[in-house]
């Protein structure tokens, strides 16, 4: 059996790892996922924004053989929206998920979002099917969040740019947070930019695609809103 060298030459970089050979050909977590491999982090080493702790850990309402991890921010973040998505699982005809977003991002980010959450079997309220044109964005998030089980706020440079111009009123956003049925997605943007435009919704903690790809928070998210039938 070959013998690790990390007692004698050490594994402080991954060349190193690679060399030895006992642990050189170890799988890596989400490998069998690479058309959407981040170019952030790894399996092993992702860290999240607060507080720097490794992805380790399962929720809940993880299911034993899921593959995906969670930092204890996230795994926190999570709990109050799951506990309300179960809640609201008795509720008929919701959609799983309500995905709120720019209009500018409709084709792109969005689009990509919701695209993967439906391959992962996530009925999804999205703009291109089911949003008006012209209405406004409060409206629109209280309508879906109405109609689904949680909703979903995809927050990017046109976003945040969007919310800068026409204004959320603090009180209506308030009542929203208050429900814990919603969770920020923070893309090619960040939380601090965030708050300078809207302080209540920057406050929240979500997910950010800063830290981990599109794909493993679409699955983080399909894993949250998946609710087993009973017979």
């Amino acid at each position: 059996m070959a013998r690790c060298t990390a007692p004698s030459r050490g594994h402080r970089t991954a060349s190193a790892a690679a060399a030895c050979p006992a642990c050189g050909g170890r799988s890596r977590g989400y490998s069998s996922y690479p058309t959407y491999t981040s170019p952030y982090s790894t399996y092993s080493g992702n860290r999240s924004s607060g507080g720097g702790s490794t992805r380790s850990r399962k929720p809940r309402w993880s299911s034993p053989s899921s593959a995906v991890y969670y930092t204890p921010a996230e795994i926190r973040t999570l709990e109050p929206v799951r506990g309300n998505i179960e809640k609201r699982a008795i509720i008929p005809d919701l959609r799983d998920v309500f995905l709120c977003h720019a209009w500018d991002d409709r084709k792109e980010s969005a689009k990509e979002l919701h695209d993967m959450l439906e391959q992962n079997g996530v009925s999804v309220w999205f703009s291109e099917k089911d949003v008006l044109l012209g209405s406004s964005l409060l409206r629109e998030i209280d309508k879906g969040l109405a109609n689904s089980r949680v909703g979903l706020v995809l927050v990017t440079p046109s976003f945040i740019e969007r919310v800068k111009n026409e204004g959320i009123a603090e009180k209506e956003l308030s009542a929203l947070l208050a429900r814990d049925l919603l969770v920020p997605i923070v893309h090619n943007t960040t939380f601090d930019r965030l708050r300078e435009v809207s302080p209540l919704l920057g406050s929240r903690s979500g997910l950010d695609t800063n830290e981990e790809s599109m794909f493993k928070i679409a699955l983080k998210l399909s894993e949250l809103v998946e609710i087993e039938e009973t017979v």
